[in-house]
């Protein structure tokens, strides 16, 4: 059976090498193609490297375009390279550019389209991602829900019940796989309770107020916990451009590869975020969480206490909200299944021939 996977993004990757692993030893003939979304060598190539990800077929350089632009140029390449592979499936993950420019090449095709991480919504129609994601699950022949409220949500929406799977989320599955070599690795010399920091969503990017306001909280919380800001490319230049100074308690990174980023999380005291993988990898490190956004699509993390939405342009509540994270649990749940959500993945598409 032949499978084509479409990846573009740093969580896709991430994603995709516990799937494509899994494919791998069910004998199953994949062909990756790398759209090229992100094209940062420490955004792309450090995963595909680290992971040991299969080398892509294709790679189309597709970025730094307005959002139509580039997934109208996606899903013409992505078309032609099924029209020469005739796949028997196209599988796509989450919500990119890629998700749905995949999902939309391989429909008007003909061609059964896999979709991993079915089923999540923020209800906010302003977010790219939100639109990606709703068109890709209406597209989908096969969604791979990772938790039950998503398999509820898509059932409401009309998609027939036999098209879905929950299979739990391949992120644990990730975890699980690459935590171990990841705390095996040689230690990056971390300062004790810190506060981990990711932001990069381009509506807290795009706004100057935003800015301010996350990076005015983290400094007021710099000033007594040591904060690692990995800083990805968009918002290192959004601060550079604003002249935005950070308190010296603040290191800043370059961006990390996943198995860095994995030891990162692992040891801090609290993870500080907008990014909706770092929301759940938190959890897997079973660390409490702030998210910097007015919804998530992870509503479980919020019910279960092991995250707290904050609004990103107050920035009293932010450092607030930092501050009375530390030392707090959630509830003692398991969610998104049991790490073994690949080889639930590869018994469906399977099924397909």
């Amino acid at each position: 059976m032949k499978i084509l996977t479409v990846i573009g993004a740093r969580p896709q990757f991430i994603k995709a090498a516990a799937v494509s692993h899994t494919l791998q030893k069910s004998g199953m003939n994949e062909i990756l193609l790398h759209t090229g979304q992100h094209f940062d060598a420490q955004m792309s190539q450090v995963f595909f490297d680290e992971l040991k990800i299969p080398r892509p077929k294709y790679q189309l350089d597709i970025n730094s375009l307005t959002h139509g632009a580039m997934t109208g140029r996606m899903l013409e390449a992505i078309e032609k390279v099924l029209l020469d592979e005739k796949p028997d499936a196209l599988m796509v993950y989450g919500d990119t550019n890629s998700t749905l420019a995949g999902a939309l090449a391989a429909a008007k095709l003909h061609i059964p389209v896999a979709h991993v991480e079915a089923g999540l919504r923020s209800f906010n129609r302003k977010m790219p991602e939100e639109l990606n994601r709703i068109m890709t699950d209406h597209l989908s022949t096969v969604l791979f829900a990772p938790s039950e409220p998503a398999v509820e949500l898509l059932k409401k929406e009309g998609v027939p019940a036999l098209q879905i799977h929950n299979t739990g989320d391949v992120m644990l599955d990730a975890v699980y796989l690459f935590r171990p070599i990841a705390l095996r690795q040689a230690d990056l010399k971390l300062p004790n309770n810190y506060v981990l920091l990711t932001f990069h969503r381009e509506e807290n990017t795009a706004d100057p107020n935003r800015i301010r306001s996350i990076l005015g909280a983290i400094n007021t919380v710099a000033a007594k916990h040591p904060v690692i800001f990995p800083v990805h490319p968009r918002t290192r230049k959004v601060m550079e451009t604003a002249g935005i100074q950070l308190h010296a308690n603040v290191q800043l990174l370059p961006p990390v590869g996943y198995l860095e980023m994995l030891q990162l999380e692992a040891k801090a005291g609290v993870v500080v975020t907008d990014s909706g993988g770092v929301q759940k990898e938190a959890y897997f490190n079973r660390v409490p969480c702030v998210t910097i956004r007015t919804e998530t699509e992870w509503t479980e993390l919020v019910e279960t206490g092991w995250n707290t939405l904050v609004d990103p342009g107050d920035e009293k509540a932010i450092s607030s909200q930092v501050e009375s994270a530390f030392g707090r649990r959630g509830q003692d749940v398991t969610l998104f299944g049991d790490g073994h959500a690949s080889e639930k993945i590869a018994k469906v598409l399977m099924g397909l021939k």
